[in-house]
């Protein structure tokens, strides 16, 4: 084959040689849909769910398109679809107690971890340097990228859309208190910290228990130095005590991903 043979054989491979989908791009939107079980009316929703701030400034695009609106939306749906599980699943709670367990079913950090246990970053659209610096990973990141995307479903099918992905991948384990932090002894971490600052022990009281027999809710105090610091929720007492203690951690600014 001569020179001109082989180069025009060359170019021909090259453009039947299958092009990688790329962020943002329908395929790769397609498979996010398979990925969650809904598929978009309007895809524009998911594309700017999933476009982080970041790259628009490689794109040239407009800000409006990242989603970082479409996060603030998305914050009040999980709000409210959070609020709406715990007074369904809690009847005997209080109402601080129900504030108390949303707050922590929507942190940061849990959402973070819902966000990683789903494969969201695989999806978002980033620019080179916030690629590089690790952003598919950040908390931060995930966090916004999926109350984005809980904005968007809710946009473009309504409420019980966005419900029904918010009890499967974000609040599937609220009826069994996992979303305690199951993975840190909290209890631990304070005893540790208290006894570092020689200021005693953690002391844990039974402040009440609601409902029957085999289906009570404990209500419990944390007490250092005679003064409550901490108070937990749970079907167990061990539950409650280790929400309880974890509350105490974060009155005292202990970060306990570094113990």
């Amino acid at each position: 084959m001569g020179k001109v043979g082989s180069v025009a054989l060359f170019s021909w491979l090259q453009r039947k040689k299958p092009e990688k989908p790329r962020r943002g791009s329908q395929r790769t939107l397609a498979q996010f849909e398979e990925l969650i079980g809904y598929r978009f009316h309007n895809r524009q929703l998911l594309d700017s769910a999933l476009k982080h701030r970041s790259i628009i400034f490689e794109t040239g695009e407009s800000r409006e398109v990242a989603n970082e609106r479409l996060e603030f939306l998305g914050d009040a749906v999980l709000d409210l679809i959070v609020s709406d599980q715990l007074y369904e699943l809690f009847p005997e709670s209080r109402e601080g107690h129900l504030t108390r367990m949303k707050s922590l079913a929507v942190s940061g950090r849990q959402l973070a971890i819902k966000g990683r246990k789903m494969g969201l970053g695989t999806y978002l659209q980033l620019s080179a340097g916030e690629e590089r610096s690790g952003g598919r990973n950040r908390r931060s990141i995930l966090e916004d990228a999926l109350e984005a995307v809980i904005g968007a479903i809710y946009l473009d099918g309504g409420l019980e859309e966005a419900r029904r992905f918010v009890r499967s991948f974000i609040s599937d384990d609220l009826d069994s208190h996992r979303v305690y932090d199951k993975e840190k002894n909290y209890k631990s971490v304070l005893l540790e910290y208290v006894q570092g600052k020689a200021i005693g022990h953690p002391e844990y009281r039974v402040l009440s228990e609601d409902g029957p027999d085999h289906a009570k809710t404990f209500h419990i105090e944390v007490l250092v130095e005679g003064q409550v610091v901490g108070f937990g929720v749970g079907r167990s007492k061990k539950q409650a005590e280790q929400q309880a203690a974890k509350v105490a951690v974060d009155h005292f600014g202990v970060n306990a991903d570094n113990l």
